[in-house]
């Protein structure tokens, strides 16, 4: 996901929290796994998974040397949740009014970048597994080049798809 840059100013309907998040509270330690590597920067970066894969290009996930035996099991063809730290976002907007939004709306019923702790996610497909190299080539990533990965899961579709209508 796009990273909105700090400085930018609130558009009319946002609400800032007061503080910024990152600040207020030391109750979390979260260490990088690894990298993600797009062609994407800012001011060129898709909003989603779905633009991402229709502008195509070379997407891989690089797992550092002590992560990679946690790659066992994974193969091609697999579907995956990539969980990943867009930490340039702004953090004290708790409402937002994106371009695509009629009204301002609180962060939680998006997936914009700009959110009190900034984990993004990702479901990609998997299209080539090097495990000891630490390299995964998915289909696509929706990040800057060099964004940091903070987890991996399976995607199970007989956990994953929630009961009943969407």
């Amino acid at each position: 996901m796009t990273d909105t840059p700090a400085d930018r100013p609130a558009r009319p309907g946002e609400v800032a929290l007061g503080f910024d998040p990152a600040l207020a509270a030391d109750d979390a330690r979260l260490g990088f796994i690894g990298r993600l590597r797009s062609p994407w920067s800012r001011g060129n970066c898709p909003k989603n998974l779905r633009a991402a894969r229709e502008a195509g290009g070379e997407f891989r996930v690089e797992i550092d040397p002590p992560f990679r035996p946690g790659l066992a099991g994974l193969t091609a063809g697999q579907a995956v949740i990539l969980l990943y730290w867009t930490g340039g976002a702004r953090r004290d907007r708790i409402v937002l009014h994106p371009d695509h939004r009629a009204e301002p709306t609180g962060v939680f019923a998006l997936r914009a970048p700009s959110r009190p702790n900034p984990v993004a996610i990702g479901v990609v497909r998997i299209l080539d597994i090097d495990v000891g190299a630490g390299v995964l080539t998915v289909d696509a990533l929706d990040a800057f080049d060099g964004t940091p990965l903070l987890d991996i899961k399976p995607w199970l579709p007989s956990v994953d798809v929630p009961p009943g209508p969407g």
